[in-house]
């Protein structure tokens, strides 16, 4: 079958399922077992590890920045799960991959998907080790490494844990709706210390800096009115961690906020921000010339809460307005995604890390 033809046949079978399913349940809260959780969940709809970080590299011309994103998806295909043949598609691997040249002002992207199986793609169910082609995210020795190419950019990055997991939500079970089916299992690790090299237009550098991983499975994606949702999640400088997120409606109304905070002396407990606690206000937009849809690229993000190790708000701030990444051909869906910084209420650069932003140019209708 041609590539092309096969990749829309997948792609029409991946978004068959509802997007939030008539009989949800509600997910029992969990008793995570590590490292059998870091790896596939099968039996469930959807399911991503999400890597992304800051890099530099030093040279005789002087230092240069980048961020990268490594997304690797697994979609479980209901209509297909009864079919005895092995050339069903019964899960679905999709990947994203990206470089931010913060000097350059240009963002690289590509994607990849494949039905899993027969050596092209695969999703371990023991520990975090999914391939697609010559695409991987592995898991050894408390190192990751993450592996990723395209005709204009490659990197080959070893991730090393700094800090033990942080479980998002009640124990890792992560609300993102007023309803209890609404939620997802969820962990992070953040500060994770990268090195490796990347690779632009030929031209190979070392590189190094500090990452962020995040895992997280359920039997559905958003709230049956979300259009999509705003997400942080940041390295700060002191060794800190910060993930906000909020789900939005067509009117721009938050209908689920959350996310945590943790300081390296809380050990591997974060505080966890309750419903309300998360507010996000857009302070600049941009306009992507591709698709016309429009981005805040800056925001404010206020945290009330009580935790007194937080600011009264935050600016999270893009270093280049265009990060935007279109997989239509692959999850269907156009989003902004980007490296960022994070300022105090004092205009003090305190962090890096991953902005995410989906909704934007249409709303988010597909189960991945």
């Amino acid at each position: 079958m041609p590539p092309d033809l096969l990749r829309r046949r997948l792609l029409a079978a991946s978004l068959s399922a509802p997007l939030w399913p008539l009989q949800a349940h509600a997910l029992e809260r969990p008793a995570l077992q590590f490292p059998r959780d870091l790896g596939s969940h099968p039996d469930f709809s959807i399911e991503w590890w999400y890597v992304t970080g800051h890099l530099r590299s030093g040279s005789a011309s002087g230092e240069r920045e980048f961020g990268f994103q490594l997304t690797f998806f697994r979609s479980r295909v209901q209509a297909t799960q009864g079919m005895k043949s092995a050339f069903a598609a019964k899960q679905l691997i999709f990947a994203h991959a990206a470089v931010t040249d913060v000097s350059g002002k240009k963002l690289w992207h590509d994607q990849r998907i494949a039905r899993q199986g027969f050596g092209v793609a695969q999703a371990s169910e023991q520990d975090t080790a999914i391939t697609l082609r010559d695409w991987s995210l592995v898991r050894g020795d408390q190192q990751y490494r993450a592996v990723a190419a395209s005709d204009e950019f490659r990197f080959e990055l070893a991730l090393t844990e700094t800090q033990p997991l942080l479980l998002q939500g009640d124990q890792g079970l992560s609300r993102k709706g007023p309803q209890e089916q609404q939620a997802s299992y969820y962990y992070s690790l953040p500060q994770l210390q990268a090195t490796g090299t990347l690779a632009l237009a030929g031209r190979q550098v070392p590189v190094q800096g500090t990452a962020w991983l995040d895992h997280e499975w359920s039997q559905a994606l958003l709230h049956p009115l979300a259009v999509g949702w705003d997400w942080i999640g940041i390295n700060l400088l002191d060794g800190s961690a910060l993930t906000a997120f909020r789900l939005r409606d067509q009117a721009g109304n938050a209908l689920w906020d959350g996310g945590s905070f943790r300081h390296p002396a809380m050990g591997a407990a974060p505080h966890v921000f309750n419903r309300g606690e998360v507010w996000f206000q857009p302070l600049r937009s941009w306009t992507s010339p591709s698709t016309q849809a429009r981005y805040p690229v800056e925001w404010r993000v206020r945290i009330n809460s009580a935790h007194g190790a937080l600011a009264d708000f935050y600016t999270v701030k893009a270093v280049i307005d265009n990060q935007e990444l279109d997989s239509r051909t692959s999850t269907g869906a156009i989003y902004w995604e980007g490296l960022s910084e994070l300022f105090d209420s004092h205009g003090k650069r305190v962090g890096r890390g991953y902005l995410e932003m989906t909704g934007y140019a249409s709303p988010l209708r597909l189960q991945l």
